[in-house]
């Protein structure tokens, strides 16, 4: 992954996902440089540094979470987190690593940085060469019931690689799916989408597999009733979602 391992350094391939994961979970959060434009929420990027390295992470405190009518509050730092166990466990590595810990204003979740050029977004539009990583993210956001798949929550870095962020309102039990990301409806899925849902279904099966547990622990049970229960209905349905009934587009869509 495409990580730095200072604060002004940021070549591909210097640091693993399991090491971003030990500094963001056990670092220091010792610089603040201001609160992130634009979202609902509050978000802080910080520097967070152990005695190996220092990143650049984003921490959404729990108590900055604006209250919602449809989710339980202050649980949307714990379902950022389950987005991410999510995305590993396809191998998809389409949510930067996540941890959710305490910070200088309490719990929270901390996300890796993605060093991005801001320009840049699904409506840019990104080039044809892409498409593979945005049918990935349109069966992700599926499967955990995305409710904001905003053009502006897919980063593009200097690698090339598609990240998604900003995953706070999703996994609820009833359908909410609300993206931009349309233009694959009602298409097969590829045979490595299956594939990859195939293995994340025996996972979720499988009673030594931490990918339960870990999110048992992070939503209610009915929430990951209804996840396993929309990764089903994928591998049945062999075909990207249709847009349904009720609001399927976010607003503002950027």
């Amino acid at each position: 992954m495409s990580a730095p391992s200072d604060s002004s350094d940021t070549s591909p391939e210097l640091i693993t996902v399991a090491q971003v994961l030990k500094t963001l979970a056990s670092g220091i959060i010792q610089g603040e440089h201001g609160m992130m434009p634009w979202g609902s929420n509050y978000a802080y990027l910080v520097s967070v540094s152990d005695e190996e390295r220092e990143v650049l992470a984003v921490y959404k405190p729990q108590r900055g979470e604006r209250p919602l009518w449809d989710f339980p509050t202050g649980t949307l730092c714990y379902r950022e987190v389950a987005a991410f166990v999510v995305s590993e466990a396809l191998g998809w590595q389409i949510v930067p690593p996540t941890v959710l810990r305490g910070g200088p204003y309490g719990l929270g979740s901390v996300q890796f940085f993605v060093d991005h050029d801001p320009e840049i977004n699904y409506f840019t539009p990104l080039p044809s060469e892409y498409r593979d990583q945005l049918q990935r993210f349109a069966a992700f956001d599926y499967i955990i019931n995305n409710a904001d798949r905003k053009g502006g929550h897919c980063l593009l870095d200097a690698q090339g690689h598609l990240w998604g962020i900003d995953h706070g309102i999703s996994f609820h039990r009833a359908p909410k799916l609300r993206t931009v990301i349309w233009e694959f409806a009602g298409e097969p899925l590829p045979e490595a989408i299956m594939g990859d849902l195939h293995a994340l279904r025996a996972r979720l099966k499988s009673p030594d597999d931490p990918t339960m547990s870990t999110l048992s622990e992070l939503l209610d049970e009915r929430e990951v009733l209804a996840f396993r229960q929309r990764v089903e209905r994928l591998l049945e349905q062999g075909c990207f979602p249709q847009p349904g009934p009720g609001p399927n587009y976010p607003w503002p869509p950027v």
